[in-house]
């Protein structure tokens, strides 16, 4: 018996994520994305200085969507997907 014979698929009641789970985790995906991208902008240099860091869009939105999206990607990882029976 070879080991290609062994390996067999697993039943759909007895997979870990559905395709639900899937695509809550690509929408926390781009939540993360979007509050990285609204902390970027502009630096200060030694020579001027950029008030902009301090901006309620970088130090407050932008983290609070990241982090948003940190705790809706562990939530759909943990949620239990409902299979339908065929029976």
């Amino acid at each position: 018996m070879e080991k290609k014979d062994k390996i067999m698929r697993a039943p759909q009641t007895q997979k870990p994520l559905a395709r639900n789970n899937f695509m809550f985790m690509v929408i926390s995906g781009a939540m993360i994305v979007l509050g990285f991208v609204l902390m970027l902008g502009g630096a200060t240099s030694t020579e001027s200085f950029n008030e902009e860091i301090f901006s309620t869009r970088r130090i407050v939105i932008g983290p609070a969507i990241a982090f948003l999206g940190f705790v809706a990607m562990a939530v759909a990882i943990i949620i239990r997907p409902k299979f339908k029976n065929k029976d």
